[in-house]
């Protein structure tokens, strides 16, 4: 498979694992609603921020959703879009170096996108998909570094969002964007995705239910359904078949009774005029005779005038489960509309904001209730609102995870959307237009400290549960089960991994604060789990073991934070 190569990209390769750990503090006063919810906003950089995150998330997430920088040179973003803002150029020179005096502005690009990508990636689940919204810009590019990171097998195909009519004259009219999806293993995945979120189907829905209340006479709904489904039926689409009305609702008639390429069941369904068998399908039909029968009794059977026609199945708007398409239309000015309305003060509170239905729609395939969604550029918080609407639609626990990198962003937009969402507003600040809150609530968080200063120490800020729970992840590439209670932090494919720290007394002289592995300190670890054989991995700042008396305890010491992967 041919790779991609540009200028900077030895220096990026493996930048993701150089990335410190940092620790991540709650800020109570912008945090909003439920704390034990699940959700979180955080601001900071987004690569030290997916890499805080890590220990505690990896393999965790079930989608991702990314709308980064499209670098298309305009520099009156918000983002700064053509990846030229202060703090990206004084990244790039300090982990590229002299080479980064020569680099485009799409040379730029891959090496801002490269290491984000690669911890993207240990976030996801086995099951867990990413999705990336771009334009033509790098579009080339970015297939290019995805099917080297993921892998071309796991492509699982480009969505063309059709967001805008342009009646420029031009040589090509640019109409469209481009959501490219990958898996972490395609192997993993549903052979199908269907979603029961389709914005048509709510309307026919409510339509529905608003007519059979207005009409207790047959001919009388029926002919007032017609009326409206001809005034509406541009539109309908892709629903705009469902063209019929009975007391159960809007329906169709479904051809899909047929046994497709193969011999299927045999048997007869009788027309109810006519009283002789209707026509069956050339290779039988699809399901079993006792299904008929039941669906026979609930009514469920379109006939045609006589018996010579192939019955129907008749399918409610309201059971109406959409497929992924790879092509959505929907107008991209919802999203700079929908911002409008939340923030009615602010001019343009943000640029260029995906529409929260947009993003409801692609997650309404994907996740579900107790999954969780992580957005590393999180912008107005798009994402999030998706997210909350999502789980109150259908009672869910869907959770989320926000990286924002801009601070007045994150507190102004990010977090202030979030808050009134969550608690309510008036559409464009007209209280003749409440908009019902969605419940929930997040916590806001941001980046502080490193684990470890720069003489190697473990900083002051440090507790016991923080470098427990990155101790834990270095070791064995997994999250630790639960908050660190003991020395003992947790077992691990036959390794026991234990910590010796403590942070009240760190400026103490070491072994006086109990954290250096001596002879006493090894005899009094807690003790394994009943039948564990496995080896006792030991973190501490130093050790005064002899080799030959840790070989017979079965035990291995790693100093920190020479030994602690990412220090």
């Amino acid at each position: 498979m041919p790779t991609l190569d540009w200028i900077g990209k030895q220096a990026v390769v493996n930048h993701h694992r150089e990335v410190p750990y940092r620790l991540i503090h709650c800020d109570s006063e912008l945090s909003v609603g439920d704390p034990d919810a699940g959700n979180l906003l955080v601001q900071g950089d987004n690569l030290e921020a997916l890499r805080a995150l890590l220990p505690y998330y990896a393999g965790k997430v079930k989608c991702i959703y990314i709308d980064p920088p499209y670098n298309t040179g305009s520099e009156e973003w918000i983002y700064n879009d053509n990846v030229n803002s202060p703090e990206i150029r004084a990244w790039l020179g300090k982990t590229v170096g002299k080479e980064a005096e020569d680099l485009s502005r799409h040379d730029k690009w891959l090496c801002m996108m490269y290491p984000r990508l690669r911890l993207l990636r240990e976030f996801l689940r086995e099951d867990g998909v990413i999705l990336i919204s771009l334009d033509d810009n790098e579009l080339e590019n970015l297939l290019a570094m995805m099917q080297e990171i993921f892998g071309k097998s796991n492509w699982l195909g480009t969505i063309i969002w059709k967001n805008v009519t342009d009646n420029n004259p031009t040589r090509v009219v640019v109409e469209h964007e481009y959501i490219v999806c990958f898996a972490q293993s395609k192997g993993a995945l549903p052979k199908a995705w269907k979603s029961p979120v389709s914005q048509v189907k709510d309307v026919l829905v409510e339509k529905g239910y608003e007519l059979l209340k207005k009409h207790s006479s047959d001919n009388e709904l029926e002919a007032a359904f017609a009326k409206w489904h001809r005034e509406q039926k541009p539109f309908l689409w892709p629903l705009d078949r469902y063209k019929y009305i009975d007391r159960g609702g809007i329906y169709t008639g479904s051809q899909s009774v047929h046994n497709p390429g193969r011999e299927g069941y045999r048997f007869d369904i009788v027309h109810p005029v006519t009283r002789l068998p209707c026509k069956e399908p050339a290779m039988g039909y699809r399901f079993p005779e006792e299904t008929a029968r039941r669906m026979e009794a609930e009514k469920r059977f379109l006939f045609g005038k006589d018996h010579t026609k192939i019955v129907e199945i008749k399918l409610y708007a309201s059971e109406y489960e959409d497929k992924l398409p790879s092509i959505i239309n929907m107008d991209g000015r919802l999203g700079s509309n929908e911002i409008a309305g939340i923030f009615p003060e602010k001019r343009r509170a943000f640029e260029y904001p995906k529409p929260s239905s947009l993003i409801k729609e692609l997650l309404s395939f994907i996740v579900e209730s107790g999954d969780l969604v992580l957005d590393s550029f999180a912008g107005s918080g798009t994402t999030g609102h998706a997210v909350l609407d999502l789980n109150k639609q259908d009672g869910g626990t869907r959770r989320f995870i926000l990286v924002e990198m801009n601070p007045e962003i994150s507190e102004e937009v990010t977090a202030e959307r979030l808050r009134r969402i969550c608690n309510g507003y008036n559409k464009s600040g007209d209280k003749t237009k409440p908009i019902e809150a969605l419940g929930g609530g997040f916590r806001f968080c941001r980046l502080g400290t490193p684990l470890f200063d720069e003489f190697g120490d473990v900083a002051v800020e440090v507790t016991f549960p923080d470098l427990a729970a990155h101790i834990f992840f270095s070791e064995t590439g997994v999250p630790i089960p639960h908050a660190a209670q003991s020395e003992l932090l947790g077992v691990f494919q036959e390794r026991a991994v234990y910590l010796l720290f403590d942070a009240a007394h760190a400026q103490s002289p070491r072994e006086a604060a109990g954290n250096v592995l001596t002879p006493d300190r090894l005899n009094a670890l807690p003790p394994t789990p009943e039948g564990f054989k496995g080896t006792r991995v030991i973190y501490a700042e130093g050790c005064t073991v002899s080799a030959d008396r840790l070989k017979r305890a079965r035990a291995a010491f790693k100093q920190i934070p020479y030994q602690v992967e990412g220090a």
